[in-house]
């Protein structure tokens, strides 16, 4: 009887070490290696979602739209006749029962998409430069990634790939960026396939227990890195794209420098060093004495995989994560997204915004400042809205400098800014513009410099 325990025993331990090894490798190969497709380089789950993408290429606007339109329905159901069916479940109750500031924007991404479809109404809402772009260039994209990286990303996170990187990790990340080793994870995710989805994995972290309020903001604001792929279209579309080795090293180190100051000062130094309040504290990242790095990190990771629960639980998990991104995050894309393109498009916004960024630029030797000034600061709206102003400028210096910077701000309302303002990190707008400024005046002088003194 004691050799069958023991056998048993044996047999277990055998299991969880394949479950780490194996599904971590799996969740690596899916979500952090680079694999070279044509002339893109993307992730696996990247390859998934472009096929995706390009064999229903002309049906998923179409398909989202309807989703967008059955989001308000069915909130707007739940909001005045409080079924129990919906109630009584905690996640469905979560993504039906808001308050009215979402539902108000629901029903504007969903009357958006509609009027985007049938090209109805004023043009500057339906346009291929404000709702056009988001309905049938961003939502696609978005849809699909997060469809493959909802379904797969327990893969990555729940079977100790975390945990034993983290351990690894903690001594390099914690005095340098002030967050924990298994945030390098997070950074991978985003710099090998998907800001948003390296966002996902943040946001997940830190509601499961194993990120505090300040480290998943700091996280998600300064680590959400813009994929190789995505550098690649900027530098292409720039015309700087002869000089990618020069650019992403800039990149590299105007990031990691701004990543170093911007957690140390105010709002995100000011965010609490408490645990979400239904999972509280999962993580102690501290190594026993005597036990050296690598043995602690394992020793965690199998901790973790007997935590985790069977593949059909996981499954449903990934089904529910792709349901709340497209009815609770693709509708706030969709409207937010929207307007902010409208107010970079067709208001003079963001020119006023930009006046004061001329000064800084001219010291800075960066010539033709007034132009470079607003491909600054419209990237608050979105991501490529740098590049799209940038690529009539003459000086290659000054594409050059508006590349990196377009690559370091990280914070964009189009689909970064809604998911952290949809997620229960404490962020609010003002907070996200605030860390925009931030890491575009630190950024800005030291990608300046490096331009001068290294390259032109």
């Amino acid at each position: 009887m004691q050799l069958n325990s023991k056998k048993n025993i044996k047999d277990n331990e055998l299991k969880y070490k394949l479950q780490f090894i194996i599904v971590s490798l799996i969740g690596i190969l899916l979500f952090l290696i680079p694999v070279p497709v044509g002339e893109e380089i993307t992730i696996g789950v990247g390859i998934m979602a472009t096929f995706v993408q390009e064999a229903f290429a002309d049906y998923i606007p179409q398909v989202m739209t309807i989703i967008l339109i059955l989001s308000v329905l069915l909130s707007v159901i739940t909001k005045i006749w409080k079924p129990n069916l919906v109630l009584e479940k905690p996640f469905w109750r979560g993504l039906l029962d808001v308050n009215w500031v979402w539902l108000t924007f629901r029903i504007l991404g969903a009357l958006i998409a509609v009027l985007t479809i049938f090209e109805w109404g004023p043009e500057w809402i339906w346009s291929e430069t404000s709702g056009g772009e988001v309905l049938y260039s961003l939502i696609p994209v978005l849809a699909t990634w997060f469809f493959f990286a909802g379904l797969l990303l327990p893969v990555l996170i729940e079977f100790g790939l975390m945990e034993f990187a983290g351990t690894l990790l903690r001594n390099f990340m914690k005095p340098l960026f002030t967050i924990p080793g298994r945030s390098s994870i997070d950074a991978l995710v985003s710099w090998m396939g998907s800001g948003t989805v390296g966002v996902l994995v943040t946001t997940q972290q830190y509601e499961n227990g194993y990120y505090t309020q300040r480290e998943g903001t700091v996280i998600a604001t300064n680590f959400s890195i813009a994929s190789i792929a995505f550098s690649i279209l900027v530098v292409q579309f720039l015309d700087v794209s002869h000089m990618f080795v020069q650019f992403y090293f800039t990149v590299c180190v105007a990031g990691l420098i701004t990543g170093m100051i911007v957690p140390r000062i105010p709002p995100l130094s000011r965010k609490k060093e408490s645990y979400h309040e239904v999972s509280g504290k999962q993580i102690d990242e501290g190594n026993p004495q005597g036990m050296s790095y690598v043995r602690w990190g394992y020793e965690r990771a199998i901790a973790k995989v007997k935590r985790t629960e069977n593949f059909s639980s996981l499954a449903k998990q990934g089904v529910k994560n792709v349901i709340d991104i497209w009815v609770g995050l693709i509708p706030l894309v969709m409207a937010l997204g929207t307007m902010a393109l409208m107010l970079a498009e067709f208001t003079p916004i963001f020119h006023w915004i930009s006046y004061p960024f001329v000064p800084l630029l001219n010291i800075l030797q960066i010539p033709e400042a007034t132009d470079a000034a607003i491909a600054v600061v419209v990237g608050f709206a979105d991501m490529f809205l740098p590049a799209v102003i940038g690529g009539g400028i003459e000086s290659e210096l000054t594409r050059f400098v508006i590349a990196c910077l377009s690559m370091t701000q990280l914070v964009y309302m189009s689909e970064v800014g809604v998911l952290l303002l949809r997620s229960s990190l404490p962020l609010n707008l003002f907070n996200l513009f605030v860390i925009f400024l931030q890491r575009t005046l630190i950024s800005l002088p030291i990608i300046a410099v490096m331009a001068h003194v290294l390259f032109f």
